[in-house]
């Protein structure tokens, strides 16, 4: 397949972050991390933070109207939403995310065991969806809050331990990952190389082949996702 145009090999979605409450009391998405995609939010209504886990630690970002935040693989994070929190999501490496690329964050249990994990993250047929995605989302902040709580006191063993057992998990499905990087934001690198050398040359033979492209909106009602109901776009026009 060919490159997409749209810029950098992303994929576009707008993201209206789960209002129900986990019972810890915080309402939003499922805690979850990439492990070879950069994900960026651009907020477009609302009030709320990002909670993350990283190499530094925990941390609270705020987020409200024209907030741009991003982070990349490896960076647990779970959407808060703290009134009508809506947000432009541009995910690198279009394609990875639905081949795998992300693992929520349920008790170590669940991401030990493939069966386990596999059953937990299905959502299922269309009806009673939105419950599962609650459930879900409640394990996933479960297994958040015990990694929190031990980076806060210092004690790195148990996000070590999820790393590890994130990357068994996909090890498998990844085999195929490094094909979606060369078809998607490999080749749209490649081509932009290949437009700029041409220019150095004197070739503008490309320049004729511009054109004006819109994506269209999935139909029908957002999907569940894991932060929050999705409006996907068709950006590989």
């Amino acid at each position: 397949m060919s490159a997409s145009s749209f810029p950098g090999g992303t994929s576009l979605s707008h993201l209206a972050v789960y209002e129900g409450a986990a019972p810890d009391g915080v309402c939003g998405g499922s805690p979850h991390m990439h492990l070879v995609s950069t994900e960026a939010y651009l907020v477009t209504e609302g009030q709320g933070a990002l909670q993350t886990i990283d190499g530094e630690g925990f941390r609270e970002t705020a987020l409200e109207a024209g907030s741009v935040v991003w982070f990349t693989p490896g960076t647990i994070h779970r959407a808060v939403n703290r009134g009508g929190l809506k947000v432009i999501v541009l995910m690198s490496n279009a394609g990875l995310p639905e081949a795998g690329d992300a693992v929520m964050t349920f008790p170590a249990a669940i991401v030990a065991d493939p069966a386990a994990y596999a059953a937990t993250a299905d959502l299922g047929d269309p009806d009673g969806r939105g419950e599962r995605a609650a459930r879900r989302r409640d394990l996933a902040a479960d297994g958040f809050a015990i990694l929190r709580d031990a980076v806060v006191a210092g004690d790195r063993g148990p996000l070590e331990d999820f790393y590890k057992a994130a990357g068994a998990l996909v090890r498998d499905r990844a085999a195929d990952w490094g094909r979606l990087v060369r078809e998607r934001p490999l080749a749209q690198a490649e081509q932009s190389l290949a437009q700029a050398d041409a220019i150095a040359r004197g070739d503008l033979a490309h320049l004729g082949e511009a054109r004006v492209q819109q994506a269209v909106p999935a139909a029908g009602e957002r999907k569940y996702g894991m932060c929050g109901r999705l409006r996907t776009y068709d950006v590989t026009g």
